[in-house]
């Protein structure tokens, strides 16, 4: 089984020259809104005090460290007006794989990547505890227990999932990270001054540590002390800048804030597959929620031969889901389609036109289809069948196998939809439920997209009297 990494950094942005003109409106006040020191987390009075006397600069003014219904998150400690510089975090307190000792980079394999080296270099700081430069920022980490991506649960708990692709992907990055751990466990094994015995479940832990909360940088991946405190909203445009020049790492304010506020950012524009995986958490409604189906050409079907020879010929799309471990040519990413009435904006073009070949009955067809893709920069089937009762047949494979995956994903919440099941896995089998309803949302909504579009095509054959 052939292996790479799937983890997707927080990507860092160039800081641009200006913020564009917005109109920033008033927050109303909420009676919601908690007084800080109802907010504020005890256990982290002394990390700013203690990162800003290591950065040698005044990292925040306008945020404290406080406890949420999503764990341990940033507050406003002052009003804050969009536009305002929240927070900047100089390149010199960041962690990165640069922080590794050259006696010990300089043994590792150019399998061990850039997530396992900075995991490396946390695992030396837990090592070194009180001792550590970095201690007030690990000791402030989530312990093991505290974390919920799917490479941590266990086996019943997984099968909740098992119809989502993050059931075979939590598997397969469990494997790369067990590859990763056993190519650097043999280096580690030479310094045990520094690492002591370093278990698997260690290794996993600050490797998953590192995929939550570091940010692709220059360096290859950084962690990036106080800003990693703040917590995902899919709907901000708040970020995390990067400024080559300036050395820093910053947040600018996307809205107005009162004091008391949770501060949140976007990490990107990840669907709940990748929330689950890679950072452990769910929301209830994802409007980047998306799904995977494959479609495959029967083996019986005697036009096999041709029809993969088409298909690969003209280079069909592999599935581009940043959750994808070994993308296929018959694997599809299917987002929600808005509209049941519009262009179907959601289903891929490449996966219609994968149906398109599907259908073709006769090698004059599939010719056909390689004279239009030939005229067409060899884009395969992205034009509506000339045959309107064989465009209809080929929309139909689709909705069929559609249609399939939505009673079995039905059939799997209704599963775990019982107060037996959430008295077992607590929290997990609320994460479980929303991925995949927001997975069976996206598929209904191709569903209802495919049904319209077959009825259309199928009244204009009624009315032209074509029986083709």
């Amino acid at each position: 089984m052939h292996l790479r990494t799937r983890w997707l950094q927080r990507p860092l942005f160039s800081t641009p020259d200006r913020l564009s003109a917005k109109l920033a409106f008033f927050t109303p006040y909420s009676s919601k809104v908690t007084q800080r020191l109802q907010l504020l987390d005890g256990e982290c009075d002394d990390f700013l005090p203690w990162l800003e006397r290591k950065a040698g600069i005044e990292i925040s003014s306008a945020l404290f460290i406080g406890k949420s219904t999503n764990g341990r998150s940033l507050f406003a400690s002052k009003f804050i007006e969009y536009g305002d510089c929240m927070l900047k975090v100089p390149f010199n307190v960041q962690i990165s794989p640069d922080h590794l000792f050259p006696e010990v980079k300089s043994f590792l394999s150019d399998e061990v990547g850039n997530v396992a080296k900075l995991a490396i270099v946390l695992l030396i700081e837990q090592k070194k505890g009180q001792v550590s430069e970095w201690g007030p920022y690990i000791s402030r980490l989530p312990l093991p227990q505290e974390m919920q991506s799917t490479i941590f649960w266990s086996e019943d708990e997984l099968e909740m999932i098992q119809k989502s692709s993050v059931y075979e992907e939590t598997l397969n990055q469990k494997a790369l990270i067990e590859k990763e751990y056993l190519a650097s466990k043999q280096v580690l094994d030479h310094f045990p001054e520094h690492f002591g015995d370093i278990t698997l479940m260690d290794f996993m832990h600050a490797y998953a540590l590192v995929a939550s909360r570091a940010w692709g940088s220059m360096k290859g991946v950084s962690m990036i002390p106080f800003a990693d405190f703040l917590n995902h909203d899919g709907a901000s445009e708040a970020v995390v800048l990067s400024d080559e020049h300036k050395h820093i790492s910053e947040v600018i304010a996307d809205r107005n804030y009162l004091p008391g506020e949770e501060v949140l950012i976007r990490y990107g524009k990840f669907s709940n597959a990748t929330l689950l995986l890679d950072f452990g958490f769910t929301i209830p409604y994802n409007i980047y929620d998306q799904v995977q189906v494959k479609v495959n050409i029967p083996p019986h079907d005697f036009l096999r031969r041709m029809k993969l020879d088409l298909l690969r010929k003209h280079l069909m799309p592999a599935v581009k889901d940043v959750n994808s471990i070994n993308p296929s040519w018959d694997t599809f990413t299917l987002k929600e389609v808005r509209s049941a009435r519009g262009k179907g904006k959601g289903i891929p073009q490449a996966l219609r036109a994968f149906a398109r070949v599907l259908c073709s009955t006769s090698p004059e067809e599939l010719s056909d289809l390689a004279m239009e893709a030939k005229l067409n920069d060899g884009r395969l089937g992205r034009r509506p069948l000339k045959s309107m009762k064989r465009e209809i047949e080929a929309h139909q494979i689709l909705l069929s196998e559609i249609s399939k995956s939505i009673e079995e994903y039905s059939g799997c919440i209704k599963s775990i939809n019982s107060p037996s099941v959430y008295q077992k896995f607590g929290l997990r089998t609320q994460m479980a439920r929303n991925l995949l309803d927001g997975e069976l949302r996206v598929l209904r909504s191709s569903s209802d997209w495919l049904k319209h579009y077959c009825s259309v095509l199928s009244a204009q054959t009624t009315r032209s009297g074509i029986t083709n």
